[in-house]
């Protein structure tokens, strides 16, 4: 099998002005492997991605795609990577058809080949039915599809998938889910994911990086990030952020791991259902009443929490049609 991996050491990004975007970073992404890149905006995720897929210079280091370096052999990482960015540049006047088809002859196939190809695409994500429409009419789902295609026209070794769901609905989203699923499992191929959204990361990636601040703050499975947190939490909304602080301070001894979000405490520790009567009474002896109380595993949006102090916001615009 072909060299299908990603190695990242000690990249680093600075924009004019002293800006530093990226710093030191390093990771490996193995052969048909799903990685889960994630950061809070403004931490140098989009830079990595423009490194990586050779839309950017790197200021120091060194990044292969595919056992190519994408500085010196950009041309050969283009070659055998795909890449479906979040910002879909798609002629409205085109159809489907016509945008694979001249995608195809891009890379080099033939009318004939390219044609044929254009309708395996279609088939796969599900537009053969609007083949002939101009993509000006297709829903925000449609959209996403046919961007995925356009990545895949070329047959590539190494998928580059920026927020692809960005947008959609449930049902689309996971229909996208399973597409990537689908793509790594029977081609093997290695599928590098940003996502806004953490449940995401979580169904699809079998190793999530977090950076933040131009670094990577965190790097492992979700079930080991998530493990580290604790085992289980129990969360405590108040109020108010005041109350929530100082309700804190009446719990901190009580828990591994704690952590404050607004006007939620978030208590973390094993045996936590057994936990809850003795979290109670040191409330109600501090003559604090939560507004409610539940009981949860953790999620990565906890690990993303306690590495970057703050929530990844979702800024996707409403939920589009499929």
């Amino acid at each position: 099998m072909s060299n299908r991996e990603i190695v990242v050491e000690n990249l680093g990004k600075e924009y004019p002005g002293g800006v530093t975007a990226v710093n030191d970073v390093s990771f490996q992404v193995k052969s048909g492997q799903i990685f889960g890149f994630l950061g809070p905006n403004g931490a140098g995720k989009s830079t990595t991605i423009k490194i990586l897929t050779t839309l950017a210079l790197p200021s120091r280091g060194q990044a292969r795609v595919g056992g190519f370096n994408v500085v010196d052999e950009a041309e050969q990482v283009r070659r055998i990577a795909g890449v479906a960015l979040q910002e879909i540049g798609i002629d409205p006047l085109m159809k489907s058809m016509e945008l694979l088809t001249m995608q195809g002859q891009l890379f080099g196939a033939s009318r004939k080949d390219a044609t044929a190809r254009a309708h395996e695409l279609l088939e796969l994500v599900r537009l053969e039915d609007a083949a002939d429409r101009r993509v000006g009419t297709y829903s925000g789902g449609m959209r996403r599809r046919l961007d995925l295609a356009l990545a895949l026209v070329h047959k590539p070794e190494i998928l580059f998938l920026d927020e692809p769901t960005t947008g959609l609905d449930p049902a689309s989203r996971r229909d996208v889910w399973e597409e990537v699923r689908r793509l790594n499992r029977e081609l093997g191929m290695t599928i590098f994911l940003t996502t806004q959204y953490l449940e995401e990361a979580d169904e699809l990636a079998e190793v999530v990086a977090i950076i933040d601040q131009g670094e990577i703050a965190v790097e492992g499975s979700p079930a080991r990030l998530k493990a580290s947190v604790g085992t289980e939490s129990i969360n405590l909304a108040f109020d108010s952020r005041e109350t929530a602080e100082t309700a804190v301070s009446h719990l901190n001894d009580m828990a591994d791991n704690i952590q404050t979000d607004r006007d939620m405490v978030r208590l973390y520790m094993s045996e936590a259902a057994q936990t809850i009567p003795a979290v109670v009474n040191r409330l109600q002896q501090a003559n604090l009443s939560p507004i409610s109380l539940t009981l949860t595993q953790p999620t990565l949006d906890d690990v993303f929490l306690q590495v970057t102090g703050q929530r990844l916001q979702t800024e996707a615009a409403k939920p589009q049609a499929a």
